[in-house]
């Protein structure tokens, strides 16, 4: 859950760099949130709370998936990628799952916790 809050620290920070465990975690409570407003969406009828939900959480959803892209060298206009439908996602999937740089043009290799 602290990655899930330190990513909304750093919601408009997209220097810097977001080590592989940080990113998953935050996209592990991203979905199980979203998951919860949409069944309380169905059970109301509407689709009002994911929709708030999705508009809180793009700007660090997109922050932190740069921040994970420089961490592989990458920059992070790489997430374009993702709007050529099936290939561009599983490319992008793939340079998630990437082992960390060492040190590069985006900062040193973040310390393991």
């Amino acid at each position: 859950m602290e990655y899930f809050t330190a990513a909304f620290n750093k919601y408009a920070d997209f220097t810097g760099r977001a080590r592989r465990q940080e990113f998953w975690m935050f996209i592990l409570f991203y979905y199980i949130f979203y998951l919860v407003a949409c069944v309380i969406d169905w059970l109301m009828g509407t689709v009002l709370l994911s929709g708030i939900y999705m508009l809180v959480t793009f700007l660090p959803y997109i922050s932190i998936s740069a921040r994970r892209l420089h961490d592989t060298g990458r920059t992070g206009w790489w997430q374009l990628i993702a709007l050529i439908p099936l290939i561009g996602f599983i490319i992008l999937t793939v340079f998630f799952i990437q082992e960390s740089a060492e040190d590069n043009d985006y900062g040193p290799s973040p310390s393991p916790e």
